[in-house]
């Protein structure tokens, strides 16, 4: 792991000046095919990128990058297919599984991971229902669960719940509401019995009153492979080496988030630095010292090296496929490439 400090985040907005410039760094010259556009959400999922960014790891692999934000990841994924953005990271999705079937993307790689001992995404209740009597996933038969857009990882959570519960999907009763916040709004208005996010957002509504924790989805898919990194089928196959510095550079940035927020392995210094990066794109509209304790509380494991749970990819295409979310004919092979990255 490479130290981070304040001063080295000055290296690094340097360094991108120096790119801009068309300086050289010492191990990898900057080629003129070497800029990259990486499609970001303002969520904690995403600090590696911020933290490659800050810390001057794209640079340093002679990687000019520049952060294109969205507020959804399915136009983020038509956005790498059109080649209009290089890489990104999403959950796997309806959307991203048919773009991969139509031979435009592949997933590369893993990022947010479920893992024993780590704090993870949250199963919610509003209070209302709380008060009706659902206190554990088990009761969640016959109510209500808030989704985004069918073929969402949210509908897949919901299917998972059902599954270890011993109840059929179709006896919960899926709500789509399309954005987050509308979702949020739902749960604490009692307008949805249940939902499930990642923690620091589910730790701001628990706070509230308004909304009750009756689970872990740990608990329900202890290996759940939540997001994964991906680019365009054309980067795959004639920029391997570009995608493999990608990589790089984007594994450093997990290594030093895992460190400082999941392990708690990095020096307190080096910690603050780290959070100060992903401020600049989490909770950006906060002053820092409230924003701090909430990027900390949301710190879930992110896949070491990238590495990507295949199984877990693999149980989740079959689920699409089998509630008739995606192509029939979607394969493995189609959705991911597993010749950048550590597979299980």
């Amino acid at each position: 792991m490479v130290k981070l400090t304040r001063r080295r985040f000055a290296m690094g907005t340097a360094a991108g000046a120096m790119s801009a410039l068309g300086g050289v760094w010492p191990r990898v010259a900057l080629a003129t095919d070497s800029k990259i556009r990486i499609g970001i959400l303002p969520l904690a999922s995403h600090a590696p990128t911020f933290i490659a960014v800050a810390s001057g790891y794209f640079g340093q692999q002679g990687l000019d990058a520049e952060l294109v934000s969205f507020e959804a990841a399915e136009p983020m994924a038509v956005a790498i297919a059109a080649g209009d953005v290089d890489f990104g990271v999403t959950a796997i999705t309806g959307g991203l599984i048919s773009l991969a079937d139509k031979g435009a993307v592949s997933v590369i790689g893993g990022a947010l991971q479920e893992a024993a001992g780590i704090e993870g995404q949250k199963i919610l209740v509003s209070k209302k229902a709380h008060d009706e009597g659902v206190t554990s996933p088990a009761l969640l038969k016959g109510r209500t669960f808030g989704i985004t857009t069918a073929g969402s990882s949210f509908q897949y959570m919901a299917h998972k719940i059902a599954q270890k519960e011993g109840f059929a999907d179709s006896d919960i009763t899926l709500k789509p509401l399309q954005k987050v916040p509308v979702l949020i709004a739902a749960l604490k208005t009692g307008q949805i019995d249940a939902w499930s996010i990642v923690p620091n957002v589910a730790g701001t509504l628990i706070k509230d009153g308004q909304v009750i924790e009756i689970g872990k989805i740990a608990d329900i898919a202890p290996d759940y492979q939540v997001t994964a990194v991906f680019t365009s089928t054309a980067n795959t196959a004639k920029r391997r080496e570009l995608v493999k510095r990608f990589l790089t550079a984007f594994s450093q940035g997990i290594a030093d988030y895992n460190a400082a927020l999941v392990d708690k392995t990095m020096p307190t210094e080096q910690t603050a630095a780290v959070v100060e990066a992903i401020h600049r794109y989490v909770y950006s509209s906060q002053p820092l010292e409230k924003a701090d304790p909430l990027i900390r509380a949301g710190a879930m494991r992110i896949s070491p090296r990238a590495r990507l749970n295949t199984a877990s990819v693999k149980d989740q295409l079959d689920w699409f496929q089998a509630q008739h979310l995606v192509p029939p004919g979607a394969t493995m092979a189609e959705l991911v490439d597993p010749s950048f990255v550590e597979t299980d």
